[in-house]
């Protein structure tokens, strides 16, 4: 069942990725007097053919979940999440069910290819730490939109989003990234508790006051 689902998960990202490369090239084929009319149809058909397929895939994903009482249950956590919604709980649900569950959350951040790396150059010059982006790109790319949409919806989040911005100097996107981290060590704990996620641990007065 886990590896269906990822399966369908893995699929629907595929089509999602062809869905947004489709309606690019609807943007730039509408800004070009040249293009033919029939054209542009032909995209708008391929966008409303895609939207069909997204939609009865994540349907069928959706039977399959129901169908696994245990299986639900974490996926009703997972939608509880402020950030996470239906199409991402399948995303995560369909990495995270395939993976081990005995690893520490400094394992779970490098599986995802969220882990900081020091990159030299040279033998003195170091530049700054980039994510190693050497783990699992589908767990990370399903935790990118959550953890977005949290930073604008949660309070909590949102607190320790800026605070990362305002105080500790950060780019918007490395802000997000930390983000993502946290946001995957707040699911791990909340899967493996079986409780809902407390994001007032995104933030306290402590980080407040470095």
């Amino acid at each position: 069942m886990a590896l269906a689902v990822r399966a369908c998960a893995r699929r629907i990202a595929a089509l999602n990725q062809l869905r947004t490369q489709t309606k690019n090239q609807l943007h730039a084929a509408e800004q070009t007097a040249t293009t033919p009319d029939f054209l542009i149809a032909k995209l708008h058909q391929s966008i409303a053919q895609l939207d069909a397929h997204l939609e009865a895939l994540r349907q069928r994903v959706l039977d399959l979940i129901a169908a696994d009482e245990q299986l639900q249950h974490t996926f009703e956590l997972l939608i509880s999440v402020t950030g996470i919604a239906a199409a991402g709980a399948i995303q995560l649900l369909g990495e995270r069910l395939v993976l081990p569950d005995d690893r520490r959350a400094q394992q779970w951040v490098a599986m995802a290819g969220l882990d900081l790396r020091q990159h030299q150059s040279g033998p003195s010059v170091n530049k700054k730490p980039r994510l190693s982006k050497a783990g699992n790109r589908y767990l990370r790319t399903a935790l990118y939109m959550p953890a977005l949409s949290a930073a604008r919806h949660d309070p909590n989040v949102r607190a320790d989003y800026r605070h990362l911005i305002e105080r500790r100097g950060l780019k918007k996107i490395q802000a997000v990234c930390a983000v993502m981290r946290k946001l995957l060590h707040a699911i791990q704990a909340m899967l493996k508790n079986r409780t809902p996620c407390d994001s007032r641990r995104f933030y306290s007065p402590t980080e407040a006051a470095a």
